[in-house]
C-alpha cells in the first residue's frame, strides 16, 4: 500500500486531495493543527521537524508521496507568519522527507503554489531573496516591513514555485518527481475569510476567472492526484496552472 503525507489535510485542498487519496487505497498520514494523524504547527522550525519526525516514526522510514497543501493567505495574523507556513513549511518537509521519499516506490511531491505568484516582481522582493537563501529570519523581517500581507501571500507562492523548479533538478536523478500545482480561487475557508476582510473582500468578489466561477477543492484534488499517480510519470519540474483561465486572462503572451 502506497503511504502519502499531506500536509493542511483538515480542511480544504488538503482535505479533499486526502479523501481522494484514500478512495483510492493508499494509507494517508494527514498534518494539521488540528483533527489530524499528526498535530504540529508549520509556522516555526520546532514545529516543522516534529513533524517530519513523527512522520518517519510513522512511515518506517519509507515514503512514496508528499503533498504540501498547508498555506496561509492575506488574512493571516501576519506577514512574517505567511512567509514560516508557505515558504518554509513545504520547502523544510521536502527536504526532511527526502530521504525516506528516496526509499519509496514511484515516489512524487506535489506544491501547492497559487496562480497568485506570477505577479510581476515578485523576483525582485528582498524577503523573496530571503526565502531562497534559506534565510526566515530575514524573510519575516522583509515580509512585516512591507506591510503588504497580499505581496507576502504571492511572494511566498512565486519562492516556493521556484525552489520547486530547483529542487527537481536534484531530486530527478533520485527518482523523486516534484511539481507544483497553482490553483485559482478555490472555495474554501481560507478564500471565505479573504472574502470577508474588509481590505480585500471586494477585489476578491469582483475578480472571477474567465471560467465564469471558482472551483471547488476536489477540481483541485482530481489534478493533484493525477500528478502523483503513475499516469504523470514523466510530467516533472513543472507548474500545473488549475485556475479557470486566471493566468491566461492576466498573462496572455506568457506560457
Amino acid at each position: 500500500m502506497s503511504v502519502t503525507v499531506v500536509t493542511g489535510s483538515a480542511s480544504g485542498i488538503g482535505a479533499a486531495i486526502r479523501d481522494q487519496l484514500l478512495a483510492a487505497g493508499q494509507r494517508v498520514i494527514g498534518i494539521d493543527r488540528q483533527n489530524a494523524d499528526i498535530v504540529a504547527d508549520l509556522a516555526s522550525a520546532e514545529g516543522r521537524k516534529a513533524a517530519v519526525d513523527a512522520v518517519l516514526e510513522a512511515c518506517g522510514g519509507k515514503l512514496d508521496g508528499l503533498v504540501c497543501c498547508a498555506g496561509l493567505g492575506p488574512t493571516a495574523p501576519s506577514s512574517s507568519l505567511i512567509v514560516s507556513v508557505n515558504y518554509f513549511g513545504m520547502s523544510e518537509l521536502v527536504d526532511g522527507l527526502a530521504p525516506a521519499l528516496e526509499r519509496g516506490t514511484k515516489p512524487a511531491v506535489l506544491l501547492i503554489g497559487s496562480v497568485a505568484s506570477v505577479h510581476q516582481g515578485m523576483d525582485k522582493l528582498p524577503m523573496v531573496g530571503a526565502m531562497l537563501a534559506n534565510d526566515e529570519a530575514g524573510a519575516r523581517t522583509q515580509a512585516d516591513a512591507m506591510a503588504m500581507p497580499q505581496a507576502a501571500y504571492a511572494g511566498s507562492k512565486y519562492a516556493i514555485t521556484v525552489y520547486a523548479r530547483k529542487k527537481a533538478v536534484e531530486l530527478g536523478p533520485k527518482g523523486i518527481r516534484l511539481n507544483v500545482l497553482a490553483p485559482g480561487a478555490v472555495e474554501t475557508p481560507l478564500l471565505d475569510a479573504s472574502r470577508a476582510d474588509a481590505r480585500y473582500g471586494e477585489a476578491i468578489r469582483n475578480f472571477v476567472a474567465p471560467i465564469g466561477r471558482n472551483s471547488a477543492p476536489d477540481e483541485i484534488a482530481n489534478v493533484a492526484c493525477f500528478l502523483q499517480s503513475a499516469q504523470a510519470s514523466f510530467v516533472h519540474g513543472t507548474v500545473v496552472f488549475v485556475d479557470g483561465g486566471m493566468d491566461a486572462m492576466t498573462r496572455p503572451e506568457r506560457f
